[in-house]
Parts: structure tokens; C-alpha cells; sequence
């Protein structure tokens, strides 16, 4: 009969799983996680909302500061008309570099003046509404050049995924809604637009302020709605996008607090220390109270160090039993108090003074003690 050969083939199962390693992402994201996705300035932040405020705030600024804007058209059409008949007259051999650009840097001046409330509310709005949603932490990660971002396949996952179509969502909406908002407002105002050809200047540029304050109001209110519901959407989504795995969360453990094993190693191995300095102490000790066999406690009481009698050693069954035998071993008092040793082992941490309820019962069995001795 031939012999039958095989391949073996190693693989990982875990490469199978949902999700890729480690399985599915159903543990929640761990203070270290959130921590490191915050300084590569991943979070839940929407700009929706934070676009929604901008809105409302460039339509009240635009309420509040009409007078001061209108006069600054004003103001600006009387200069630039004004200075017309001066260049007319002026041939263009005679039209210096200087006066032309004096007189852009007069419009432009005249320009920013108008627009500066927007700028001012509106800097501060968006700053405002970004520290309230994500905190105020600079980060320069982000802008750290990435060069996955130029892999085409990878920009074709991100054009044709879910928040893409999502996001393409949220643009028809918001089209949609400003349109129908403002053809509301506009059907509304129709009457009066018609006649604008008809009325003084001043009059004209109230109504049409008028007709674009009432609709950028309605859609920005509206437009709040969808940054709310949009806000929601991201901090959910950034919720499950930060889950880990039942495997990352070990790995990250094992990383940050080192293995457990080796820990639980270190803590017996200190365990065992201790155990070994207490047992040292028992000798030292005036009398060993017990429960009589469960409990066994060590007292000594130096006047000359310590206010109150201090607890040396102190262990329950193997522990005590050992406590007991060193006891024997070297002539110290064994004095069995069932209520008193319970009071010690629980309440008395090795190389603390005793509490001053305790003085009594163990002042007397020291007295005991004492006069045994002499």
C-alpha cells in the first residue's frame, strides 16, 4: 500500500470572524480609545448644526445692523457715483496709479465696515457651538498628509458607502427645504415686490432687507431642526464607529496594565513577602489574641514608640494557625477572646495603632499578661 502524504495548512480563526480579528465590535470604546481618536480629531461633531447657528446668527445680526448696512450702501453708492464725473473729466493719461487705488482702498474700507458685524458674530458663534459639541483641545494630527487617502480604491469606497449616501441625503433635504421655505415666504411678498420698480430707493432696499430676513429666519429655524437630528445621527454613529472587540479590549489591557497573569505573579509574590515580614514580627509580639482557631491576632505595646498597642501580625485559618505555633514557639501569651480577636483581624491593619474603643478590653488582657510574667 502507498503511503498518503498531506499539506497542512495553518490558519487563523479569528481572521473568519465578523468584523474581521477579534470578532464582531460589540464592547463599548474604552477612555484610552476615546482619548486617542480625540487627538487624531476624530469625534462626534456636526456641521450642520454648527452651520444652523451661523445661519440664525447671520439673519439677526443682518435685523439688528440693517439701518447701519443700508447707510453704508447709501454711503457707498454716493461716493462710487460721485467720484464718476471726475474720472470722466480726467484723461486716462492723466489718471494716476495713486488715485485709482486710492479710491478701491475707499470702497474696500467701505465694504468691510459693512461686513465686519457678520464677521465678528459669525467667528464667534462657530467657535462657540464647536467648543460645546467636541471641547476645546488642539490637535495638529488631521492635517498630517495621509497617503491612503490617495488610493483610488479607497476613494471610490468612501464616494459610494454609507455615509456617503447619507450625506447625499442630507443635501437633497436641505435643498428642499430651502426651496420650499423660501417660495412660501417669496408667494407670500409677491405683491409687494412688484412695485419696487415703483418706490423710492430707501423704501426698495427696507422691503427687500424685509423679504430676506422673514426667509432666512423660517429656513434657518428649519434648517436647526435638521442640525439637531444630524447632531444626534454623529454621536451615535461615532459611538458605534469606537467599539472594539472583545480581543482589542484584552490587547489593550495587556498593553496598558501589563498581562494578567504577570500581574496576579507580582501580587502573590508581594502576598508572600508580607507574610514572611509579619511572621518575623510575631516574636516581638506580647500576646496573640484568638478566635480560638479561625482568627489569631498580635499585639504589642511599646510606650516609647506608640501611643496604643499596635497590631503586629494577624490571619485567619492557615495563617493563624501559623501565627499560633510561633507564638509557642517563642513563650508568648495565647489568650483566646472570640469578640475582641473578630474586632481586631477586621477593623486593624498590620502596623496600626488599635482605635481607642478597643483600649479597655485590651488593656486588661495586657495587664493580664504582665502579671504573669512577673
Amino acid at each position: 500500500m502507498g503511503q498518503k502524504t498531506g499539506l497542512v495548512l495553518q490558519y487563523n480563526l479569528q481572521w473568519f470572524a465578523k468584523d474581521g480579528p477579534g470578532g464582531e465590535k460589540t464592547e463599548p470604546a474604552t477612555g484610552k480609545r476615546l482619548r486617542e481618536a480625540r487627538e487624531e480629531g476624530k469625534v462626534a461633531k456636526s456641521k450642520e448644526l454648527t452651520s444652523a447657528f451661523d445661519l440664525i446668527v447671520l439673519f439677526l445680526v443682518l435685523r439688528i445692523f440693517m439701518s447701519f448696512i443700508g447707510n453704508g450702501f447709501l454711503e457707498m453708492f454716493r461716493f462710487v457715483y460721485g467720484m464718476i464725473p471726475e474720472f470722466v473729466s480726467v484723461n486716462a493719461a492723466e489718471l494716476s496709479p495713486q488715485a485709482v487705488g486710492t479710491f478701491f482702498r475707499s470702497v474696500y474700507w467701505m465694504m468691510l465696515k459693512m461686513v465686519s458685524p457678520f464677521f465678528a458674530f459669525g467667528f464667534s458663534m462657530t467657535l462657540i457651538i464647536s467648543i460645546l459639541q467636541v471641547g476645546w483641545k488642539v490637535s495638529t494630527k488631521p492635517m498630517k498628509p495621509k497617503f491612503d487617502k490617495f488610493n483610488p480604491i479607497n476613494g471610490f469606497k468612501r464616494i459610494f458607502s454609507k455615509d456617503s449616501l447619507f450625506e447625499l441625503f442630507k443635501s437633497i433635504l436641505k435643498i428642499f427645504v430651502i426651496i420650499y421655505v423660501a417660495y412660501i415666504t417669496i408667494r407670500d411678498k409677491v405683491d409687494n415686490i412688484f412695485i419696487l420698480y415703483d418706490i423710492p430707493l430707501n423704501q426698495a432696499l427696507a422691503l427687500c432687507g424685509e423679504v430676506i430676513l422673514d426667509a432666512g429666519l423660517k429656513i434657518s429655524l428649519v434648517y436647526l431642526l435638521v442640525g439637531i437630528a444630524d447632531y444626534i445621527y454623529q454621536k451615535f454613529r461615532f459611538k458605534e464607529d469606537m467599539k472594539m472587540t472583545k480581543q482589542e479590549v484584552k490587547d489593550e489591557y495587556k498593553n496598558t496594565e501589563g498581562n494578567p497573569e504577570i500581574k496576579g505573579r507580582q501580587r502573590q509574590v508581594m502576598r508572600d513577602a508580607s507574610r514572611r515580614r509579619m511572621m518575623q514580627d510575631v516574636p516581638r509580639a506580647d500576646v496573640v489574641i484568638t478566635n480560638p482557631t479561625h482568627l489569631a491576632v498580635a499585639i504589642k505595646y511599646d510606650p516609647e514608640k506608640s501611643r496604643a498597642p499596635v497590631v503586629l501580625a494577624k490571619g485567619e485559618d492557615y495563617l493563624a494557625q501559623k501565627i499560633r505555633e510561633a507564638a509557642k514557639e517563642h513563650n508568648i501569651k495565647i489568650v483566646e477572646n472570640k469578640p475582641l480577636a473578630r474586632m481586631l483581624y477586621a477593623n486593624v491593619d498590620i502596623g496600626a495603632e488599635i482605635p481607642p474603643e478597643l483600649y479597655q478590653a485590651v488593656a486588661e488582657i495586657l495587664a493580664m499578661v504582665y502579671n504573669t510574667r512577673n
